[in-house]
């Protein structure tokens, strides 16, 4: 910002050039006395303090429009994510899903019925997601982060989530048939009215989830389980569940 002091009128040149005190110092003193008395003459002219003023306060106006439409920015941006991951519906491959995906939940935008069937999501984080009614049948989840997911009437059939976190996830009613499993944590998982006839459990940790209502068991593979809640075991086995070690895939 421009300093409005009053400057003192500069003294003229006779007395100026004095101040030079080499000969080939005088072309430079010329030159400073010169703009010395453009500075003077300016600091006189009232548009330019106006100018100033004017230039400051068009930043400010421009601040407040930055911040006032920073609702419309975040909308714009969620449109776009929404794009993307409609786009891409039925198609193999991540097709930016992975962070389209993130943004939303990070903004805490619901995933209701979002369907990403097929697609390519391994490491894919949506912690306490609410993914209600969503379609991730066939797709690729392993490594994700899925902790306190709402899975509650979800199709996850075939899909697979092979080393993926899903403590306290909700799975109510949730669709998980031929879902690989193994290795999963399930640590407090809701399973009540889920569907797992022939889901690959092999070494998954099943600590304090409540499965006494799971809908059927079928052909589930529990082999190696971890932390069965009392009573699981065997009344999966009396279910149709199996305990085959096999090798891994």
């Amino acid at each position: 910002m421009i300093t409005h002091a009053k400057r003192s009128r500069p003294a003229p040149w006779t007395i100026r050039k004095h101040s030079a005190k080499r000969g080939w110092l005088v072309p430079f003193t010329a030159l400073e006395w010169g703009l010395e008395w453009l500075a003077y003459a300016l600091g006189s002219w009232t548009l330019l303090e106006v100018l100033e003023y004017m230039g400051t306060f068009s930043v400010l106006v421009a601040v407040i429009f930055y911040f006032a439409e920073s609702g419309d920015r975040v909308k714009q941006r969620h449109y776009q994510a929404w794009q993307v991951i409609n786009t891409a519906q039925g198609k193999g491959g991540s097709g930016g899903r992975i962070e389209a995906l993130q943004e939303l939940n990070a903004d805490k935008v619901p995933l209701v019925g979002v369907d990403v069937s097929s697609a390519f999501l391994q490491g894919l984080n949506l912690k306490n997601a609410n993914l209600l009614r969503s379609d991730f049948s066939s797709a690729d989840l392993r490594n994700s982060n899925l902790a306190g997911v709402d899975f509650t009437l979800a199709n996850l059939n075939s899909a697979n989530l092979r080393g993926a976190a899903l403590d306290h996830c909700k799975c109510a009613q949730a669709d998980l048939r031929n879902t690989d499993l193994q290795g999963s944590s399930l640590v407090g998982a809701e399973l009540s009215g889920a569907t797992l006839d022939d889901a690959d459990l092999r070494g998954a940790d099943l600590r304090d989830a409540t499965w006494q209502k799971i809908k059927s068991i079928k052909g589930a593979n529990i082999a190696g389980v971890k932390n069965a809640p009392p009573g699981f075991v065997e009344w999966a086995v009396k279910n149709g569940a199996m305990e085959r070690l096999g090798a891994e895939e």
